[in-house]
């Protein structure tokens, strides 16, 4: 008989071939003399070849104490043991210390005794001590006048699918609680927004009157600095136009009126608004019309935002006596506007960096170059959320060339169908 102190349920080792589990005797007959012995003997050999044949279960029969009696090719690859191995040792090897410790094993045979049958998830231990997730079903099995003669077990390894549905919470989490934080960040700069924008505001407003000599006469000095005034104004206008824009895109919050749209015409009526930022930097302003037919589904209102901040960007980073020069053109399925500039250009690992949030080239808190480095960020959102994209050609020392991209209208629906109709 074997020791019983070795096998109570609090012990830490494991059940060994022989031992009586719960620290006492086994009240059973040996496994070669039992019934359950004699019934895997006479079932039907079809059905012990199918039983064997599976490898995705681990399909083995216990007897009424919870001792290995029959063993199949799914259980050895799943837990690593041969037949010969595992037979006649107690279930209980195949659980973790902490479950032992508890009598788990022992629990499942009684809830599988009482109900006919038990299912479970859990932590299971193969032969080389690694770790494997599984669902457990025991099933009791009785012979015709009801008596139990052992069980039979179902074993699972669903450490994969685990391990996938973790991986699928864990990533829902980061989801809601990044959109929690950009819900957060919207609102946040929505509300700075508007503090904002009001003293500013006030600050232009006052600043105009005073220019207009409405709070009496101001020398050429004054005009001058109430000049440097309203032109810092607009430029914190202008950071905080972006912050509420990049904040909405991030949010969702944008809404887009798509409809054919004379990128020619967009270009004639943005360009004005940088003329004067051209001629005081002593840069020349080119407009190309040719592909002055160029049409495009988009929204104007994005599209004259993303072209004055790229003319603006141009003329920026252009040195005195260079050319920015727009045009549109037309391509298979797309229109285009490109602004090119002969500035200094943009290194080759830089080029996709730049249209990141908060990157501006050549920044630092020495340089001259304005901005909160989110204007190349939002034009490439709302390009891409018309269903175009803005995109990069530069070289060092030979400037760039931006180009925005959009869909053209689709030919009209008549004019297709009596050419299918032609074509038939």
């Amino acid at each position: 008989m074997a020791d019983q102190a070795g096998n109570h349920p609090h012990s830490k080792r494991r059940p060994k071939t022989g031992d009586a589990p719960n620290g006492g005797p086994t009240p059973i007959t040996p496994i070669a003399n039992s019934g359950l012995a004699d019934a895997i003997k006479h079932g039907g050999r079809i059905y012990q070849l199918m039983v064997d044949a599976v490898r995705d279960y681990a399909i083995f029969m216990l007897d009424p104490a919870g001792y290995i009696a029959s063993w199949n090719q799914g259980a050895q690859r799943i837990k690593g043991y041969q037949a010969d191995e595992i037979i006649g040792r107690h279930f209980s090897v195949f659980y973790t210390d902490d479950a032992n410790a508890i009598g788990h094993p022992q629990h499942e045979l009684e809830n599988a005794t009482r109900d006919g049958r038990y299912e479970d998830e859990g932590w299971r231990v193969r032969k080389d001590g690694s770790m494997f997730w599984a669902n457990v079903v025991i099933t009791a099995v009785r012979d015709e006048t009801g008596e139990l003669i052992g069980f039979a077990k179902v074993t699972r390894d669903l450490t994969e699918r685990r391990n996938a549905e973790q991986r699928a919470l864990s990533d829902a989490r980061r989801l809601a609680e990044a959109e929690s934080a950009n819900a957060a960040k919207a609102e946040f700069l929505t509300a700075m927004s508007h503090e904002l924008r009001t003293p500013l505001n006030a600050i232009g407003g006052y600043t105009e009157l005073l220019s207009l000599g409405l709070g009496g006469p101001i020398t050429a000095e004054q005009a001058d600095y109430l000049e440097r005034i309203r032109r810092s104004q607009q430029h914190l206008m202008g950071i905080i136009s972006d912050l509420l824009n990049f904040s909405r895109i991030e949010a969702g919050n944008l809404t887009y009126d798509i409809a054919p749209l004379s990128l020619f015409h967009a270009i004639q009526s943005v360009v004005p608004l940088v003329e004067s930022q051209a001629q005081s930097k002593g840069v020349t302003l080119v407009v190309d019309p040719t592909g002055s037919d160029c049409v495009a589904m988009a929204d104007r209102a994005k599209v004259d935002q993303i072209l004055l901040n790229l003319l603006s960007n141009a003329i920026k980073f252009t040195k005195s006596g260079g050319t920015v020069t727009v045009a549109c053109a037309s391509e298979d399925k797309l229109a285009s506007i490109k602004v090119t500039d002969t500035g200094s250009g943009i290194p080759l690992d830089k080029q996709e960096a730049i249209f990141e949030p908060f990157v501006q080239l050549g920044r630092s808190l020495s340089s001259a170059h304005e901005g909160t480095g989110l204007g190349l960020a939002i034009s490439r959102d709302l390009a891409r959320a018309m269903d175009g994209d803005l995109s990069v050609v530069s070289k060092v020392g030979s400037g760039s060339t931006f180009t925005i991209t959009l869909p053209r209208p689709l030919a009209p629906r008549t004019e297709s169908t009596s050419r299918r109709s032609r074509a038939e």
